[in-house]
C-alpha cells in the first residue's frame, strides 16, 4: 500500500467533500500559531496577525465578548433588549429590523448567560457568560470559551470563496452555512443563516460581495464601532 507523501495532507480521495472544500495547507508564514485560540487582541487573520489594534476597545475580554460588547450601551456588562435595539440602529439598520434583531437575540441568548437558574423577564445578556450562548452549526471561529481560532476563520474563505479569494457571494454564504450544519441542530441551522444574512446586509460591498476584512472585524466587534462612527460622521456632514 502506497504511503501518503504528506501526513498533514488536507484532502482524501475517498472523501470528495475534502476536495470540494479545500483548506489552506500552511498558515504559519502569516500566523505563527494559527491553531492557537486568540484572546484579547481581537480577530486575528493572515492580513492582520496582530488583530485589531487601532480604535478598538479590547478591555481584556475574549473575542466573543468583544463581539457583543458594542451593544452594551451603558457599559455595565449586561445587554438588555433596548440596548440591542439601540446598537442595531446605531450601525444603520431600520427600526423594524432592529426590533426583530433585539427580540431574537435577547430571547434566545438571555437564559443561557444568566448567573442563576431563575429566568428574567427583562431578557438580559450577561457578557461575562456570553460563551454559554454559543450555538452549533457555526463556523467554529470561536471556541467554547469564546476565544478566536484563526485557522477556522481562514478556512471559511479557503473552503467557500470560489469567486474571489477574500470575498464571499450570497450563494457562497449559503453554501458555507449548509456545510457547517450539525445533525438535528435545527436552532443552529436557523441562527447561523440569520446571523450571516444580517452581516451580509450590513457589510456587503457595492458588487454584492461580503469582504473578508468585514467578517474578521465582525468577529471582534470592531466592525460595529466602524459603522457607528461612519454613520455619525455622515450625519454631521449632511
Amino acid at each position: 500500500m502506497a504511503e501518503s507523501k504528506d501526513a498533514m495532507e488536507t484532502t482524501a480521495l475517498q472523501a470528495p467533500v475534502t476536495l470540494e472544500r479545500r483548506v489552506k495547507g500552511d498558515l504559519e508564514p502569516s500566523l505563527p500559531k494559527p491553531c492557537k485560540s486568540g484572546q484579547s487582541a481581537g480577530g486575528v487573520g493572515t492580513a492582520h496577525p496582530e488583530g485589531t489594534v487601532d480604535h478598538h476597545r479590547h478591555c481584556n475580554r475574549s473575542v466573543l465578548q468583544q463581539h457583543v460588547a458594542f451593544f452594551d450601551r451603558d457599559g455595565n456588562g449586561i445587554i438588555y433588549p433596548w440596548e440591542t435595539y439601540e446598537g442595531s440602529r446605531a450601525i444603520g439598520f431600520n427600526p423594524v429590523l432592529s426590533l426583530l434583531i433585539a427580540v431574537f437575540v435577547n430571547a434566545t441568548m438571555s437564559y443561557s448567560t444568566l448567573p442563576g437558574w431563575i429566568p428574567s423577564p427583562l431578557l438580559p445578556i450577561y457578557i461575562s457568560n456570553v460563551h454559554r450562548g454559543k450555538h452549533g452549526s457555526d463556523s467554529a471561529s470561536y471556541d467554547t470559551e469564546g476565544r478566536f481560532l484563526p485557522v477556522n476563520f481562514e478556512s471559511i474563505f479557503s473552503k467557500y470563496a470560489r469567486t474571489a479569494p477574500d470575498k464571499l457571494t450570497l450563494a457562497e454564504l449559503w453554501s458555507m452555512t449548509e456545510g457547517n450544519r450539525n445533525t438535528w441542530d435545527f436552532f443552529g441551522w436557523v441562527a447561523s443563516k440569520l446571523e450571516w444574512g444580517v452581516l451580509y446586509l450590513l457589510a456587503r460591498d457595492p458588487d454584492g460581495f461580503l469582504p473578508k476584512e468585514a467578517v474578521r472585524r465582525c468577529f471582534d466587534g470592531s466592525l460595529f464601532e466602524y459603522c457607528e462612527e461612519r454613520r455619525a460622521a455622515a450625519y454631521k456632514m449632511g
